[in-house]
């Protein structure tokens, strides 16, 4: 047992955001983009909420920004015909966080 590694260039400031576990259920495929998106910069802790249906049909995930919250913003997530409120707290701004969301989607 020796002594855990640090990681040179990632300070304390810059550590991992935390994504929450509230739900049991989640979009198909989104638990895997909120956690690349966690480990970006700016990014400090990641919600999924309430899980929905709407009236028209999205073949592939898609994630965007709805509107700001106390400390960041709520996304919205929909694929297919269900749609999820994903909350998340960042110190970026809007256009800065979706570039970051596009980076996680890719990937």
């Amino acid at each position: 047992m020796g002594k855990p590694t640090v990681d040179p260039l990632r300070t304390a400031s810059q550590k991992a955001a935390r994504l929450v576990w509230n739900h049991s259920t989640h979009l198909s495929g989104l638990i895997p983009i909120l956690e690349r998106l966690c480990q970006q910069d700016g990014i400090q802790t990641v919600t999924p909420g309430v899980i929905g249906r709407s009236k028209g049909h999205c073949p592939k995930m898609q994630l965007r920004v709805s509107v700001p919250i106390r400390g960041g913003y709520k996304v919205i997530a929909r694929q297919g015909k269900t749609v999820q409120e994903v909350f998340i707290l960042t110190t970026l701004p809007q256009d800065k966080l979706e570039a970051a969301l596009a980076i996680a989607m890719r990937c």
